[in-house]
Formats: C-alpha cells, sequence, structure tokens
C-alpha cells in the first residue's frame, strides 16, 4: 500500500512540476511573459490550468499527509540508532562472589612514578 501511494506521488509531483511549468506568466518577474497592460493586482479568471494546478497540488498534499501516517504506524519504539549499530556499548560491573560490588575494578590503576591522589600536570619539555 505503502509503495502505491508514493508512486501516485512522485507522478502528481511530476505532474504539477509540468503543469506550473506549463502555464502563462503573471507577474512578468524578468520582463517577459503574459499579462496585457492594467493594474498587475487585477484578479484573472479561473482557468483549466489553474484547476488542474490545485486538484494536483490537493491531491499531492493528500498524498504526503499518508505517506507521514503510514510511515509513523510502521516506526518501531527504538531509534534508528539502535537499528543501525547496535548503540552504546553496556558497562561491564565487577562482582565479588558474595554480590558486594568492587569498586577498585572501576577505578583507574595508580601511576608507576607518583603519588595516585596528585592532580595530572603536564611536564615542561
Amino acid at each position: 500500500m505503502e509503495n502505491v501511494i508514493l508512486i501516485v506521488h512522485l507522478l502528481l509531483a511530476l505532474g504539477l512540476i509540468g503543469v506550473v511549468l506549463l502555464q502563462r506568466s503573471e507577474g512578468g518577474g524578468l520582463g517577459m511573459g503574459g499579462g496585457g497592460g492594467g493594474a498587475m493586482s487585477q484578479r484573472s479568471a479561473a482557468t483549466a490550468m489553474g484547476k488542474v494546478t490545485w486538484a494536483l497540488a490537493i491531491a499531492f498534499i493528500i498524498t504526503s499527509i499518508s505517506l507521514t501516517v503510514i510511515s509513523a504506524k510502521n516506526a518501531s519504539g527504538s531509534s534508528i540508532l539502535d537499528r543501525v549499530g547496535g548503540g552504546a556499548p553496556a558497562v561491564e560491573e565487577t562482582a565479588d562472589p558474595a554480590g558486594e560490588l568492587d569498586t577498585d575494578a572501576l577505578l583507574p590503576p595508580p601511576s608507576a612514578g607518583g603519588d595516585a591522589d596528585a592532580p595530572l600536570v603536564p611536564t615542561a619539555d
């Protein structure tokens, strides 16, 4: 169903592009095109091309909303990162046989040449 709506959506997009390109220019933005004399603010009668444009635009919006609804229904509760890479690595907890957390395993090893509580300061070469 989603593929059918997607194909109709693409055909509507191509049709809408074609109809808009076939219409006569009314603004004269580049100094070319239609509109003979008079004030530019006059409203012209609705032409067949204008009605076709409106119909294609409304159908395009309806298929856009339909594809959005279908996509939302098919989306799972997981993140895209869960599907791509598996997410963040899990942290292993080390415990002794009594079930207590071994806090020494979580600390980094002490440095070989100095005080473990001393702050790390870069030395000048």
